[in-house]
């Protein structure tokens, strides 16, 4: 029987653009189950959102819908970015699924007949953004501790959970040793911040808003958003329902992932209403840090927004995946910029890994027609090769079980970077021009050969792409991988043809990139908002009048227009420029029927070299400014002498 594991993210409130900080826990989750999946566990990987609450609904009334069709909208947005992602969740949970509403609704009846819940009325400070309940020592200068916005005196009906009932198994929970929370200084946080302040009674529901879970025996009052999130995870697996296998076979979890923002709720309430229930409290709450840019967080309101899917079209999804989890230490915040993902981009793919694949499949193209060697003639430094192999697999193991997806990764290369040193010790290219070492340069590549076999495999849960196509090179097409091949010297057999591809990922200037990439970020950011007629484009670096003065700008008058005889985006002018003939090919066909330019006139750079275009002779070129799908040629105001000059 296989092992089961199941991790789960926290619910994503449907905001429209996930930002690249939101996507990080997702991404190190599906990471984390891929490995699972990898090591012969049976994974269950749960997402999903988190759609009422107090926000949704302001949200929803000031675009007019309402908000079931508000989050519906966003919802598909989700889901596509996950997809594109290619996140491997197993369940996608929406909290306005009937289901989830009826498990909600029967665990707020029960704990109500049990006595852990009780009307009462709540006074206090109540932060919409974060939907959030403070007391008023827990307000910094007035405003809520997470984030720093303005919160509103609330008074009103409502239920509370007994939540100080838990104080005392909770406390026990954080200091019986167990590692229940990590990283470690979570745990000291919500000791220190909440438990031994001493915890108050939780207001649980809400009658100053309608968009909600309603308390099934007291209609006017809708559930808490926080209480009826964290049950997803065991609704989710059928609680209390007639299909419960999935409960009873997956539950507890064994590791949440959230966000460090909300480990109050992972570790305190959570815990505290399953401890109600006499369910199983989760193995492992893991709390990590954020994704900071230029050490700000990241807000649309600061204008320093950072989206995925530009970085996917540019750089690839397998890039972006492993930046997120080898830049930062998944338990502390990390600072995003532009230039560093680049850099690590040409150094750590281009260089190392790309390297070593180019050069190790080049080398069995050249000196064994294709063919991998197999293992011959074996020196102490090929146990050496191998020790460094070997040794960094166990420590990946270790990283990986505890989260360190860093330093899994860093193990990754630091084998990759002594393959890249045993090529230099080693010299296939002197062995090569020996006959007699023939037998020697067999091992070197095979080893080589092997080594790219076993980063593959490593690499596979975090840059599937790039493993299948390193994979492909190697000559095994859709090979039957398992992860005991890792610790199997034989696992990587000879004899099969290498296939040489193009570089998986070409160094990049990082300067030019940084401006594409802007512009990238920008135009998605316009596209989502319904802004493509707003031109983003960045300034050209600046120029002296002496530059400008070098290009000589005319007015000519069209005389004729033909198609171009081997292009259907070209056409051919024939211009009259201060009494001269003048021929220029132009690519507006697209835009303007021939007979419409005729008489026209034209802005012209009369001076360029001419040049051929599909065989037809072009001499200067006629202006236009282009915007996606539009073009206007540039033209004065009113006619002007053929000739004249523009400045």
């Amino acid at each position: 029987m296989s092992k089961k594991f199941y991790i789960t993210t926290p619910l994503y409130y449907p905001s429209g653009n996930l930002h690249v900080g939101h996507t990080y826990t997702t991404v190190a989750a599906d990471a984390l189950a891929r490995y699972k999946r990898s090591r012969g566990y049976d994974v269950q990987f749960l997402t999903g959102t988190d759609e009422h609450g107090q926000k949704i609904e302001q949200v929803a009334i000031e675009k007019e819908l309402s908000p079931k069709q508000y989050v519906d909208e966003m919802i598909e947005k989700i889901k596509e970015l996950w997809n594109t992602l290619e996140i491997s969740y197993d369940i996608f949970i929406r909290t306005t699924d009937k289901e989830h509403e009826e498990v909600v609704q029967k665990i707020f009846t029960k704990l109500f007949e049990k006595g852990d819940i009780y009307k009462g009325n709540y006074e206090g400070h109540y932060c919409t953004p974060c939907e959030s309940f403070w007391t008023e020592s827990q307000l910094v200068d007035g405003k809520c501790p997470d984030c720093g916005r303005e919160v509103q005196l609330a008074k009103e009906e409502a239920y509370f959970f007994k939540l100080s009932k838990y104080q005392e198994p909770l406390m026990k929970l954080f200091e019986e040793g167990r590692d229940f929370l990590k990283p470690d200084n979570r745990g000291k946080e919500m000791v220190n911040n909440f438990l031994k302040p001493g915890l108050e009674d939780l207001c649980v529901s809400r009658t100053t808003f309608d968009w909600g879970v309603k308390v099934p025996f007291d209609e006017k009052h809708v559930i808490y958003v926080w209480f009826d999130a964290v049950i997803n995870y065991i609704s989710a697996l059928g609680i209390y329902s007639d299909n419960d296998e999935k409960f009873n076979k997956y539950w507890p979890a064994d590791v949440h992932f959230v966000g460090k923002e909300i480990v109050r709720f992972h570790t305190i309430i959570w815990p505290a209403i399953l401890m109600a229930l006499d369910i199983e409290i989760p193995k492992q709450v893991f709390g990590h840090g954020w994704i900071i840019f230029e050490n700000d967080k990241m807000s649309k309101s600061k204008g320093n927004v950072i989206y995925s899917e530009p970085i996917i079209e540019l750089y690839g999804i397998d890039a972006l995946k492993y930046f997120l989890l080898r830049e930062f230490s998944f338990g502390s915040d990390g600072n995003f910029s532009r230039e560093g993902f680049l850099t690590r981009m040409n150094a750590d793919l281009a260089n190392d890994l790309g390297n070593l694949v180019s050069r190790t499949i080049t080398m069995i193209d050249k000196y064994f027609e294709g063919i991998v060697p197999e293992r011959a003639l074996i020196e102490e430094i090929d146990d050496s090769l191998l020790a460094v192999v070997n040794e960094n697999i166990f420590e990946y193991e270790e990283n990986m079980e505890n989260y360190n997806f860093s330093e899994a990764l860093s193990n990754v290369w630091k084998i990759i970077s002594r393959s890249n040193k045993y090529i230099d010790e080693t010299k296939p290219w002197v062995l090569g021009k020996e006959p007699e070492s023939k037998e020697r340069l067999k091992t070197v590549l095979y080893n080589l050969g092997e080594v790219l076999f076993k980063v593959s495999i490593l690499i596979r849960p975090f840059m599937e792409h790039t493993a299948n196509a390193i994979f492909e090179q190697l000559g095994l097409d859709n090979p039957d991988i398992s992860w005991d091949m890792l610790k199997d010297e034989n696992s990587f057999e000879s004899g099969q043809r290498v296939s040489k591809h193009s570089p998986m990922f070409p160094r990049v200037d990082v300067k030019k990139e940084i401006d594409r990439w802007n512009e990238a970020n920008q135009k998605f950011i316009d596209e989502r908002n319904g802004n493509k007629d707003e031109l983003k484009i960045p300034f050209k670096d600046e120029i002296s009048i002496d530059d400008f003065d070098k290009l000589d700008f005319r007015v000519a008058t069209v005389k004729e227009v033909k198609k171009h005889p081997k292009a259907d985006r070209l056409l051919v002018f024939q211009l009259d420029v201060a009494g001269n003939n003048r021929q220029i090919v132009s690519g507006i066909a697209e835009y303007y029927k021939p007979e419409d330019l005729v008489g026209k006139q034209v802005i012209i750079i009369a001076n360029l070299k001419p040049i051929k275009l599909r065989g037809v002779e072009s001499c200067g070129m006629i202006l236009s400014a282009s915007n996606d799908d539009e073009l206007s040629v540039l033209t004065s105001l009113k006619n002007v002498k053929s000739g004249s000059v523009v400045s």
